[in-house]
């Protein structure tokens, strides 16, 4: 029985033989080595190992030619990413706008206990209007789609689908001198990137994680959804029929994670030649069989373990923020709010950028959660001074029309919820992570600065053609 191997051994050894003559001539010996090393172990499993059902594994090895195939892999990713957004969106409509009519109910139930009890008016806009209106904004727009989106996205993995992407991406991210690792966790920053830069302790090499946790930021978190959907249902998918706009949007917001991975792949390369240089390990992944997904369990826990702990986090940044953000646009310095005052000050940078001062206010404030960015943008405009919550699509689109929205200043306050720095929570997780303020602070420039680069630059493109 010994011959067999050794004739695989000496074929072994020729095909290193080969692949070093390959290196010579410039190519990398690193995968012809792991390639001969899988088929050399593959032939032995096929001599020594007999499957009970291996119906099942030609079933998987049938599927992975076509989900992992260099040509359909690509395609079918973006087909299943388009139906996740597609669910999400239309799924998430009905419970939210559910969800805002009960938190105004209450509110207005709290609203009459403080004015029977006499209470300050200022305390009432502190407690009600700042942290209880915060606080219910957050939960209203982000329970829903996360209830879905994690779900769901679960699901894929139990269904064994991620590792294939994982597998497809790592073309790319070797290529970019990242991980093929870094695809998972720029996954789990669809849904929170302060829990994705946990989850880059899954990347063994230091180079490679800091790659991950710098450029984790550009897919969009579950917090930038509402304006990513918001403006994209408003704005860009204007003229389409009412039966295919949710379509519209999702294809859309597609779009925009698409343009946001090939930053984060742009990045990862000119940070591998730059500040991060260094060879990238390679990713040796088993795929895990196909199997069915284990509904009711996998939803349950996804809801426990990612919905609840994301939510629970972004109300107790939000609600802070509430107040500080009510007490701005209730302090009056020379008859103008601070938060006007603020806007002011920022506005002539933002109209270069094709934005507005209150657009780039709310970002700025908006730094310890992103979902808040809106409800604040909505009150500086209309000068209420409490968080509100416009009534109505068409009421909130009116709103931005009113204070001179185009096109152009839709697309690009997207790009810049898209790209800019990452929330606060995430900030402190990177810092967590690297122990180091260097890196935390790259991480919020590195994304601003390509944030404001890639605005100005599709906002002047835009106006030296005329094209607003």
């Amino acid at each position: 029985m010994a011959k067999p191997y050794a004739t695989n051994s000496s074929n072994s050894l020729d095909s290193l033989f080969a692949a070093a003559a390959k290196l010579a001539e410039g190519n990398s010996i690193r995968d012809g080595i792991v390639s001969d090393i899988y088929k050399t172990t593959h032939e032995i499993c096929r001599e020594s190992v007999r499957y009970e059902d291996r119906k099942k594994l030609e079933t998987t090895y049938r599927l992975d030619k076509i989900v992992t195939s260099p040509i359909w892999g690509f395609p079918i990713m973006l087909a299943i990413l388009g139906v996740v957004f597609w669910i999400t969106i239309a799924g998430a409509n009905v419970p939210s706008e559910m969800l805002a009519s009960m938190f105004t109910w209450i509110e207005g139930y709290l609203t009459a206990g403080f004015q029977a009890l006499h209470v300050p008016e200022w305390i009432h806009g502190v407690l009600v209007l700042g942290f209880y209106r915060g606080t219910s904004w957050v939960i209203s727009v982000m329970l829903p789609p996360m209830a879905i989106f994690f779900p769901v996205f679960a699901l894929l993995e139990n269904f064994g689908f991620l590792p294939r992407v994982a597998f497809n991406m790592d073309r790319l991210f070797k290529k970019s001198g990242g991980h093929g690792k870094q695809a998972l966790t720029m996954s789990m920053g669809f849904g929170c990137n302060a829990a994705a830069i946990l989850s880059t302790r899954i990347i063994e090499s230091p180079r490679e994680r800091i790659l991950a946790i710098l450029t984790n930021n550009f897919v969009p978190c579950n917090g930038r959804w509402p304006i990513l959907i918001l403006l994209a249902s408003l704005f860009m998918a204007v003229g389409v029929s009412s039966q295919y706009q949710t379509m519209v949007t999702a294809f859309i917001v597609m779009g925009m994670v698409l343009i946001g991975v090939a930053v984060t792949l742009a990045v990862s390369w000119v940070l591998s030649k730059t500040a991060l240089r260094g060879i990238p390990t390679h990713y040796t992944l088993e795929l895990p069989p196909y199997r069915k997904p284990q509904f009711i369990k996998t939803i349950l826990i996804s809801s426990r373990d990612k919905s609840w702990n994301v939510l629970k986090r972004a109300v107790l940044v939000a609600a802070p923020a509430g107040v500080i953000t009510w007490i701005l646009g209730n302090v009056d310095v020379g008859g103008t709010s601070v938060l006007n005052h603020m806007a002011a000050f920022f506005d002539p940078f933002a109209r270069a950028i094709g934005l507005d001062g209150f657009i780039l206010m709310a970002f700025i404030l908006g730094l310890p959660a992103n979902e808040i960015v809106l409800p604040i943008l909505l009150m500086g405009y209309m000068s209420t001074g409490a968080m509100v919550d416009a009534d109505g699509l068409d009421n909130i689109k009116q709103i931005f029309l009113d204070h001179g929205w185009t096109w152009l200043t839709a697309l690009n306050t997207m790009l810049f919820s898209l790209l800019h720095y990452p929330c606060g929570t995430t900030l402190i997780n990177i810092y967590k992570e690297t122990k180091s303020v260097k890196w935390t602070v790259l991480s919020g420039v590195i994304p601003l600065a390509i944030a404001i680069a890639v605005t100005f630059a599709v906002a002047q493109t835009v106006r030296a053609f005329g094209w607003v």
